[in-house]
């Protein structure tokens, strides 16, 4: 375990065995459907890399990116930093998501793509904290329920860093409160 590290929640065995479960899952309910997953940058590349492997039929990705955080607090506002290049307007959306925390992002995305004329928009996230929530937001798809801390590691960072582990731990405390 890295020394940054408090706790691993979840090695990289487990990982790849929730984007089976995930995938087997997904293939079964979008097998006619070719779905876009939207992948929210940066943080879902790692995840979405890995749960492509195990869905078993026809999809399309694209990528947006949008934020509410900075450093290890929501501000509580989304900026849409870059935008889909595919057309969603009678497609089926697999939104792409590292974590689902607050919500706050998540929902302004899921908005703005209803708006856009969205057949359909379903959330896959690796971890989801519902104790982090301020908006009603509740994935379809669910990896793993974690506690309300502070994670890093596939994808997940903190001010850009870590995002690059193969295992989800909790970061210290001492890290972030310096």
């Amino acid at each position: 375990m890295d020394s940054f590290v408090e706790e691993v929640l979840l090695e990289h065995k487990d990982i790849v065995d929730i984007c089976n479960r995930l995938g087997k899952e997904l293939t079964a309910d979008y097998q006619d459907k070719r779905p876009i997953l939207v992948g929210l940058l940066k943080g879902s590349i790692p995840f979405l890399a890995e749960l492509i492997k195990h869905i078993k039929c026809d999809l399309e990705i694209d990528f947006m990116q949008a934020s509410s955080y900075e450093g290890t607090k929501s501000k509580g506002t989304v900026m849409v930093l870059k935008d889909l290049i595919t057309p969603v307007i009678g497609r089926h959306l697999l939104i792409v998501e590292d974590i689902v925390d607050t919500g706050f992002t998540l929902q302004e995305v899921m908005n703005l793509l209803q708006d856009r004329g969205a057949a359909s928009i379903e959330v896959v996230t690796l971890l989801d904290k519902p104790a982090g929530r301020k908006v009603d937001v509740t994935p379809k798809y669910i990896g793993k329920t974690i506690p309300n801390k502070f994670v890093i590691g596939f994808g997940l960072d903190y001010n850009e860093i870590y995002r690059n582990l193969d295992y989800v731990g909790v970061l210290k405390e001492s890290v972030y409160k310096k």
